[in-house]
């Protein structure tokens, strides 16, 4: 059976070779409709006020507030927005955070056009999609506890190549606290050592380059 209304989608993306790309490949499809464009968050939450697109493909990567900030700010005001993710970062800690704040779908911008095509209509029919190879790094993560404020900051210090000592009197603690902070987040992270627990947390998208 045909479609007698086109998907209409919003598309917020701030890079203009992918934003064209986008329209070209919605614009090719006769059951799909390409309502607006917003190149950052402000935008994104103006455009999808005034158009209530079925569908919001969502760049995570905007210039000021990111894409999962919209995200949460549209889906606040309304909960039936399906929000589909895009981006060229698959770091974990911002998948759990978009799929926390109610992404339908999170998509990596160097998948198949046709995968992409395929999942806009998936969701659309009210299902949620997370491709295997994400589903997978997040559900090695399942269960496991967030790292404090502390234990991040602690393990910013390791990575900027600070010794124990230096890092209890950057942050005015006792360095009894600091080797008790460094033993948790080993343990969180199920790392071998300080070092390690540094690599597997910049894995995860935990810390900023």
């Amino acid at each position: 059976m045909t479609q007698l209304k086109p998907i209409s989608i919003l598309s917020v993306e701030d890079h203009p070779v992918f934003r064209e790309g986008l329209s070209a490949i919605i614009g090719s499809q006769p059951d799909m409709l390409l309502v607006a464009h917003a190149s950052n968050a402000v935008e994104a939450i103006a455009e999808f006020r005034r158009h209530r697109p079925d569908i919001t493909l969502m760049d995570l990567r905007l210039p000021g507030a990111n894409g999962t900030d919209a995200l949460i700010t549209i889906r606040g005001e309304f909960p039936q927005a399906r929000v589909i993710m895009l981006t060229t970062s698959d770091a974990d800690a911002e998948i759990q955070r978009a799929l926390r704040a109610g992404a339908a779908a999170y998509m990596l911008k160097s998948m198949p056009k046709n995968e992409l095509l395929a999942v806009i209509r998936s969701v659309h029919s009210g299902r949620r999609h997370v491709p295997p190879e994400v589903a997978a790094r997040l559900a090695e993560h399942l269960g496991e506890e967030d790292l404090t404020a502390r234990e991040l900051e602690v393990l910013q210090l390791i990575r900027d190549g600070h010794r124990n000592k230096q890092i209890a009197d950057q942050l005015a603690i006792a360095e009894t606290t600091v080797n008790f902070h460094i033993k948790n987040l080993v343990e969180k992270l199920g790392a071998n050592d300080r070092t390690h627990a540094v690599t597997i947390a910049m894995r995860r998208g935990l810390l900023q380059v």
